[in-house]
């Protein structure tokens, strides 16, 4: 009878989350459940979060109860049908908690695995993740409003192969502090610089999503001796249109199906945007600090609606090899800011793609960055 029944499992909040506490549950033995029902509060050493059922059936063992601290993965409820017996859940507990035992001692002796660390850079706490040696000019990776490091999971390890490659949570975003200032792209710039002098770090290319495009060319305007070219992906600052639904939706979302939706948004193939996504980034969004903060870039960036900056001036007057790419079904910035701009900017329209190019069209976005950023003088237009 295995087969019919389905553990359920401490979550991971995080990849700095190792172990979390029943704070409570709020769903009693031998009650139906559906998938994305409230099931238990755990605590973490950060924050207290709801865990919503992933799956749909009948809950019939607490396997964890209140105030008991378990590592990640570690079997906390199982769910069942009725016509289980008592007996065959006793057993599937005993064997998964031995299992889980076993796997726990392996992993214990494995190498540490390839994960962000904590910087202390200037006042601010970033999360940072260096990948990848070699010889080449290191690359940075600058995400967009809301994001993390983690929007670059399916680029970073591909742009790493004889190449080091940083990728980062800005202030106010995934794992970093929460303080930003000002919000502008300005103090982003800032902290982005400091960042590249705390890891001693020349002259490198820079690789700018969105709100993070605006990011990377403030910086090039500031520290041009720091960039040695500039990756710009649907870029801010093109022009003053931005879609300010995504932007308050973003901020306002506080479930998971209502964020769902405002996520749909980045894509076109609206298939990419699941719960597991949502989930994580509303984990995110319920730190501490975190939605003011959004508010704070928000206000400074987007005022009255309309982006804050335009930077059409810094990339016409920039003495570097820059190149564009952007999703022609783009939903947050329209597409129209590529117009326009001069010929000796490379421009790569992905038609179908909205406004994340790196989830939507990994493979075509990580050979357009390689070929660039290997010779980047040589790029003609597109």
């Amino acid at each position: 009878m295995a087969q019919d029944i389905t553990p359920i499992t401490m979550p991971k909040f995080g990849l700095a989350m190792t172990e979390g506490k029943i704070a409570g549950w709020m769903v009693a033995p031998d009650t139906d459940i559906k998938t994305g029902d409230e099931l238990v509060d755990i605590e973490t050493s950060k924050i207290t979060n709801t865990f919503e059922s992933p799956v749909a059936g009948r809950l019939r063992r607490q396997v964890a109860a209140n105030g008991e601290t378990l590592p990640v993965g570690a079997l906390i409820a199982v769910v069942a049908d009725a016509a289980v017996s008592d007996a065959d859940i006793d057993a599937f507990i005993s064997r998964f908690q031995a299992d889980f035992a076993a796997t726990a001692g392996d992993a214990a002796t494995q190498a540490p695995a390839d994960e962000p660390v904590m910087m202390t850079v200037g006042s601010h706490t970033l999360r940072v993740h260096d990948r990848g040696e070699g010889e080449e000019t290191p690359l940075i990776l600058i995400h967009g409003f809301g994001g993390d490091l983690k929007n670059w999971m399916l680029n970073h390890a591909a742009l790493a192969q004889g190449r080091r490659v940083i990728a980062f949570d800005l202030p106010g975003h995934g794992g970093s502090s929460k303080n930003v200032g000002p919000g502008t792209l300005a103090f982003f710039a800032e902290v982005t610089a400091q960042l590249l002098a705390h890891l001693k770090l020349g002259r490198v290319h820079v690789l700018g999503h969105s709100l993070g495009g605006g990011i990377a060319l403030t910086l090039a305007h500031m520290a041009p001796q720091s960039v040695a070219s500039l990756t710009l992906i649907a870029p801010a600052g093109m022009g003053p249109q931005i879609n300010m639904e995504f932007i308050n939706g973003f901020i306002e979302a506080d479930r998971v199906r209502t964020l769902q939706d405002v996520l749909k948004y980045l894509v076109h193939d609206k298939s990419l945007i699941g719960r597991r996504m949502a989930d994580d980034v509303l984990r995110y969004k319920r730190l501490d600090g975190a939605e003011a903060a959004l508010r704070t870039v928000s206000a400074a960036c987007f005022p009255n609606g309309r982006q804050g900056d335009d930077l059409r001036p810094v990339v016409e007057a920039a003495d570097l090899p820059i190149t564009l790419i952007w999703g022609h079904e783009d939903e947050i910035l329209p597409v129209a800011g590529a117009d326009g701009l001069p010929a000796r900017i490379a421009r790569h329209i992905l038609p179908d793609i909205g406004h994340m190019p790196q989830l939507e069209a990994a493979s075509q976005v990580n050979t357009i960055v390689t070929d660039f950023i290997k010779s980047p003088d040589l790029v003609k237009t597109a």
